[in-house]
């Protein structure tokens, strides 16, 4: 842990769970993201601000559905893909129906999302006009 940048300004970063573990949220690469103090805990931080949230959880969600671009999947397929170890295969997939072909995509998509799809109309209600002007004036 030590050594990782927060994404947002380069200063020393801590590890922020995307999906939370209180909901669901499991303890693998992908759900990681650091953060430094500020933008982690800050007022402009996933905890404080709903907006920030949603966009790191829906861009955590498209790269989940960027690696797992087949239907299905065995636990040894989800293990190396999802960089995940044996147990936690186990207990992501231990509700899940297990069909011949293996696990359903859906499924686990939204299992290590916290049960929970994201959409990018979600962020609608949380839309600040200000930030769509300033990207308006970049791209002029």
């Amino acid at each position: 842990m030590r050594g990782e940048k927060c994404v947002v300004c380069g200063k020393d970063g801590e590890r922020h769970h995307i999906v939370y573990k209180s909901q669901g949220g499991l303890d693998f690469p992908l759900n990681y993201v650091y953060l430094c103090d500020e933008h982690h805990r800050g007022i402009n931080g996933p905890h404080k601000d709903r907006k920030v949230d949603l966009k790191y959880k829906l861009k955590m969600q498209k790269s989940l559905e960027s690696i797992l671009t087949n239907e299905y999947y065995k636990i040894k397929d989800l293990i190396k893909l999802l960089q995940i170890n044996q147990r936690q295969a186990k207990i992501m997939t231990r509700n899940f129906k297990l069909y011949k072909e293996g696990y359903r995509k859906r499924d686990i998509i939204k299992r290590i999302m916290g049960g929970t799809f994201y959409y990018s109309d979600m962020l609608s209600d949380y839309y600040d006009d200000s930030l769509y002007r300033l990207l308006e004036e970049r791209i002029k």
